[in-house]
Parts: structure tokens; C-alpha cells; sequence
């Protein structure tokens, strides 16, 4: 498939596409006019590296896990660097959870507030 069809197909831009390839995170075969021709498999893979973007990872570490993820090539190496990685993720995940439950606090409180008129606690409830 064409550059133009992987982007709609995977959902995300042409230009995101091109700066996969730069990292060596995605490869494309190229016509003898030099328009890229990517395999059906493309957009599992770009689904992937956007997954692990959107988890965190930089594009430096997604292409020392793609082999491990593609091939099911590990060493001990990469094992450590994938736990890390979740171990990373999972304090990500924390963090957001405490982020949410003082937002759902704020909710509450602004709610009430809309129904009494009293004032937002101005303190963090213990």
C-alpha cells in the first residue's frame, strides 16, 4: 500500500509516517519512480509505535523493543529494558490515578457548590 492509504488506514499523518522511517522504526520498499510501498503488516506495526509513543516511550527505545515485539527476538538485555519500561508505566498509571481521584474531590466539591452555594473546600481533604 501507498504511504497516503497507511496514514488513513492506521490514522495518523503522512509526515508521522516519514519520521518513522527516519528512526528505522518503519521500512517502505520504493518504486523505481520512488513512491513508498509499505506491507499490509504496516499498519499493525504503526498501530504499535503509536501505542508505545502514547505509553511514553521515546523513539530511541521503541526500536530496541521492535524485535523482541516483531520477531519474538529477546536477550537478557532486553527483558531488563521492557521491565523497566512497565515499571515506568505503572508509576505513569499512579500518578494519573491520584491526578484523577483529586479531580473527581474537585468535581464533588464544585457541584456542591453549584447546589448550596458554599464555598470549594481551599484544602486538600485528608
Amino acid at each position: 500500500m501507498r504511504i497516503g492509504e497507511l496514514a488513513a488506514r492506521a490514522g495518523v499523518s503522512v509526515r508521522a509516517l516519514r519520521y518513522y522511517e527516519e528512526q528505522n522504526l518503519l521500512a517502505a520498499e520504493r518504486s523505481p519512480s520512488g513512491q513508498r510501498h509499505y506491507p499490509d503488516g504496516a499498519v499493525d506495526r504503526v498501530l504499535l509505535i503509536q501505542q508505545l509513543y502514547g505509553a511514553g516511550l521515546s523513539s530511541r527505545s521503541i526500536l530496541e523493543l521492535l524485535p523482541c515485539v516483531v520477531d519474538g527476538e529477546a536477550t537478557p538485555e532486553l527483558l531488563d529494558r521492557l521491565a523497566a519500561e512497565r515499571e515506568r508505566i505503572d508509576r505513569r498509571i499512579s500518578d494519573l490515578s491520584g491526578a484523577r481521584d483529586r479531580l473527581d474531590t474537585v468535581i464533588t466539591a464544585a457541584t456542591a457548590n453549584l447546589r448550596t452555594g458554599e464555598h470549594c473546600p481551599t484544602r486538600r481533604p485528608t
